[in-house]
């Protein structure tokens, strides 16, 4: 019991769209990244001193987010010089990674407390700015991928083509991404995760979710990713990715407070979650987007749970393909699936999403009783983390 790790705290800025005039465009995400540190300290009574590390995860790590973001973060945030922090990228699932290390440090007794989180300013630091100076595809890399890998979007379209989602299916589910975040926005769902930082006092509610969004609206969107040279490479798809069908480009940070049962016992603190299994996989690198299916029927063998027995399931939207083939796979039921509306609706803040998903996934779990929850998520390259917790 003592090398449980457990969760006790966890917060999110609102999401802003990521693009200049955004509501957190404003503000340098060293600074988006120091308010939820801050906010997770301030409501846990704890000394920054108390923290044995702080660990936050960063996609795009040039300009702005460079020169390893958590450690300024932990310098902006006024905690005591003594805190260390670790910069983390496994693509979109970089905060979900983080987690990960930090819950497995504590259980093997390397570490008794630590921050996590995330963060991505998508409009001060544009989507794709770390190959700016070069490709990653090197003479290696060409030679083993000949006809060369492809954006996430392209992937997004052969999943839909290889599982069938038409248009209407697409558009479908991203409309009730909208529809189930904006009613959870109504009903308070979000009020106790969701902290306003100094910077953007004005900023307390997502600025993604539109929640008069219909798939009729969604029809007149044009395909996003289609090029002639894409559509002569790939003569099957008929090209159904759209923005409306897509997470936008988004601005946010999250952050949770993990421990030791032992040590939360010890300072009084109450956990909220036990961490219980982990999986992390790789997958084919130009599907790229279906690493949850295996990273999830990995992580159900290790822990012994069927998918029956998960009360929820976050699963990033990506692209509504991408949980659309992720329960045609597992068989999973539609009502669990990203229940409060997923990225689609509530945005992708790259770094900042693995910890904003745990977050709605534990409030969920106590809003409704359950037991255990699953979150998973896709990564750029063909990877995927999957977690489960148990409420407590």
């Amino acid at each position: 019991m003592s090398n449980d790790a457990v969760l006790i705290d966890v917060v999110r800025t609102p999401v802003g769209r990521g693009k200049p005039g955004g509501m957190l465009s404003g503000v340098h995400p060293v600074d988006l990244a120091a308010g939820v540190l801050t906010a997770v300290l301030d409501r846990t009574g704890l000394d920054s001193r108390q923290i044995d590390d702080v660990l936050l995860g960063c996609v795009s790590q040039v300009g702005e987010q460079s020169s390893n973001i958590a450690r300024q973060a932990v310098l902006a945030a006024g905690f005591d010089e003594s805190v260390p922090g670790a910069t983390i990228d496994r693509q979109c699932g970089s905060s979900q990674q983080a987690v990960h290390i930090a819950a497995q440090g504590i259980m093997a007794g390397a570490y008794d407390a630590v921050l996590v989180g995330g963060v991505e300013s998508m409009s001060r630091v544009p989507l794709g700015s770390s190959a700016a100076g070069g490709s990653p595809m090197s003479p290696r890399l060409r030679a083993r991928y000949p006809e060369g890998l492809v954006n996430q979007g392209v992937s997004a379209e052969l999943i839909a083509h290889r599982w069938g989602f038409d248009r209407e299916a697409l558009d479908a589910y991203a409309a009730e991404s909208h529809r189930r975040a904006a009613s959870a926005w109504s009903e308070g769902f979000f009020d106790r995760a969701v902290v306003a930082i100094d910077e953007a006092p004005d900023a307390v509610a997502d600025e993604t979710v539109r929640a008069g969004t219909t798939a009729e609206g969604l029809a007149g969107l044009t395909p996003a990713f289609r090029t002639e040279a894409l559509a002569a490479r790939f003569p099957e798809l008929d090209w159904r990715i759209t923005p409306g069908n897509s997470s936008p480009l988004t601005d946010g940070a999250s952050a949770a407070l993990l421990m030791s049962a032992e040590r939360a016992s010890a300072l009084g603190l109450r956990p909220r979650a036990r961490f219980h299994s982990f999986a992390v996989v790789g997958d084919d690198p130009l599907m790229m987007l279906t690493g949850p299916i295996p990273a999830t029927r990995r992580i159900l063998e290790r822990s012994g749970l069927s998918i029956d027995d998960i009360d929820a399931y976050e699963v990033n939207e990506a692209f509504a393909s991408v949980p659309l083939a992720w329960a045609a796979e597992l068989g999973a039921d539609a009502a669990r699936l990203n229940p409060r509306g997923g990225a689609i609706a509530l945005g992708h803040a790259l770094g900042s999403s693995g910890t904003r998903l745990l977050g709605t996934l534990v409030d969920h779990l106590e809003a409704t009783g359950g037991r255990y929850g699953l979150q998973t998520m896709c990564e750029g390259g063909g990877m995927a983390n999957a977690l489960i917790v148990e409420r407590l």
